[in-house]
């Protein structure tokens, strides 16, 4: 099986020092990117580690595709146990920071202890420098890409970086990356943070060697030349192609889940976002070229998007209807470095709870007291979960991480989806959703769902190890092409993403999570006898654990 072949540089900002270590053994059981940084995580993070302390460790991570020129491959994973979920936690990004990274020779990094100062970490084929910025503290994203290109000559594609959210411990704080891709979900950023990490550069010229399957050259032709006369909608619009569909479909939420269509769409969905887009922008190598840089010049806001999940969040959930409203709700997020579905969710709960719903400005003002722990910010920081009661409004989470779009209510196989997920309330985890909107099932009841839950949620883990952007999964690299670019049967592949998913929930197992959290804020058909089931088909216990005679085989099996 193809599999990454580069090094892990763990990386000790406490001490500040570095050391390189051979993973073959992690690489060739779980491929690289999301795989082999759980593995890494669940076998060197305590279980009882706080999230925001110096025995968590954070990683960023590729996959052997990342060595490849095939679309579709511009992306990287970021790994920790998360201050929201409180479990190990992963997110992929776009942009172009994954060539760089595969550049120093390592296919992960990993950061351990506390710094007692704010540290730029520089990572080249040549070792590792520490750089102290104690002048960058609260600087924006894009302030500090500024300053690393003035010293360094760094550009925004060598960066990771976290914003004044990181800084401040934002649950829901992201890693950014080419100053407006994000790591997204889960509050990486804040580990980061806690580490005291403004950024981390990678640069180098020692890509590992890596040999292709014989067939891959030819595939990655195909799927290059595919995705660049594709006539998908995507092209033009993003993600946001699919706002009106979705809408249409009675799952979008809408003023903090109190509706699930929202009557001002057309004032901001895929045809109101395009008019604001002003050029063609892509990640590394990928001719696909989905992404959306916007600008409104009368108002003087220019971002890259938003895309569907934050015209959801920031748009019909908060009530504003409003594109540049939206696009400027965008910006701050990106550059103060948050999670844009949970910052506006739980904006969204803070409206519902004072009836301001449609107050853009206050939306605004809120982004920013948030970022900066100010005032009531310092609350809505702490995400819906753990502040619902106080706000007296109802708590739409799973396992403390807000709902993405594509309400559960009427896709039922998703909200199936989200009440088992490891990652609890995220879209990306299953895509259940896809078979519901395509009509491949009927999106009503969970009954027979579970089988199809977990062969989601196993493809989505190897994708992430291998590493693909979702968007090439289905529409550029399917079965078939799977197995010849990875060189194994799509079952094996499959069984990888297994693995995954099982170390995920093992994990949080030994922090004291059970079946008791695999629950929704609403009720479904059949919800309960489908997880049950779900537990049946995983192997695992009947209160949702993993039996761990499960590990111990397949740790005997690698």
């Amino acid at each position: 099986m193809l599999h990454a072949t580069g090094t892990l540089c763990s990386i000790d900002v406490g001490e500040r020092s570095s050391v390189t270590e051979s993973i073959d053994e992690e690489l060739a059981s779980f491929v690289g990117g999301r795989g082999v940084a759980t593995k890494l995580a669940h076998d060197r993070i305590p279980f009882d580690a706080d999230p925001y302390g110096p025995e968590n460790r954070f990683y960023l991570s590729a996959g052997p595709l990342q060595q490849s020129q095939m679309s579709f491959t511009g992306r990287m994973n970021c790994t920790a146990l998360s201050p929201l979920t409180d479990g190990v936690a992963s997110a992929s990004a776009g942009g172009y920071l994954s060539r760089n990274f595969v550049d120093t020779g390592h296919s992960a990094i990993e950061l351990t202890g506390e710094s007692d100062d704010l540290l730029a970490v520089h990572v080249t084929d040549d070792g590792v420098e520490f750089e102290e910025v104690p002048e960058l503290e609260d600087a924006t994203v894009t302030e500090v890409t500024a300053a690393m290109n003035d010293r360094h000559g760094l550009e925004a594609e060598n960066l990771a970086t976290i914003g004044p959210a990181g800084e401040r411990g934002v649950r829901f704080a992201c890693v950014m990356t080419y100053d407006s891709r994000a790591f997204g979900r889960g509050g990486l950023g804040a580990v980061m943070g806690a580490k005291n990490v403004k950024c981390i550069s990678f640069r180098g010229d020692s890509a590992p060697d890596l040999e292709m399957p014989a067939d891959a050259e030819e595939i990655h032709s195909t799927v290059h030349q595919e995705a660049a006369t594709s006539d998908d909608m995507m092209r033009r619009q993003g993600t946001s192609s699919s706002v009106e569909f979705v809408n249409d479909n009675f799952s979008f939420p809408t003023r903090y889940f109190s509706e699930q269509s929202f009557e001002d769409i057309d004032q901001i969905h895929g045809d109101a976002i395009e008019e604001k887009k002003y050029t063609k922008a892509s990640c590394s190598v990928c001719a696909f070229a989905c992404k959306l840089p916007t600008k409104d010049e009368e108002r003087g806001v220019e971002t890259e998007g938003p895309e569907l999940e934050t015209v959801y969040s920031l748009g019909s959930n908060c009530g504003v209807g409003d594109i540049v409203d939206l696009m400027k709700s965008n910006e701050l997020c990106d550059q103060y470095g948050m999670d844009t579905i949970s910052a506006g969710v739980t904006v969204a709960a803070y409206l519902a709870s004072t009836d301001e719903f449609g107050n853009a400005e206050l939306v605004h003002d809120l982004l920013e007291k948030i970022a900066f722990r100010e005032d009531e910010g310092d609350l809505l920081a702490e995400g819906v979960d753990r502040i619902h009661d106080d706000l007296g409004v109802e708590n739409f989470s799973v396992k403390g991480m807000e709902f993405a779009a594509h309400d559960g209510r009427a896709l039922h196989g998703q909200g199936l989806s989200y009440a088992v997920a490891n990652r609890g309330g995220d879209h990306m985890y299953s895509t259940t959703l896809g078979d519901e909107y395509g009509g491949e099932v009927d999106p009503q009841g969970t009954a027979g769902k579970a089988g199809l839950v977990i062969e989601n949620e196993n493809r989505n883990a190897f994708r992430d190890c291998g590493i693909i952007c979702q968007f090439g999964v289905g529409r550029a690299v399917e079965g078939e092409r799977f197995e010849l670019l990875f060189d194994a049967d799509y079952d094996d592949l499959l069984e990888v993403g297994s693995r995954v998913v099982e170390l995920e929930r093992h994990f949080r197992n030994q922090r004291g999570y059970d079946a008791a959290e695999d629950r929704l804020p609403y009720d479904l058909p059949d919800l309960e006898s489908s997880i049950e089931e779900y537990y049946e088909l995983r192997g695992w216990n009947d209160d949702g654990t993993v039996p761990t005679d499960a590990l111990e085989s397949e740790a005997t099996a690698d």
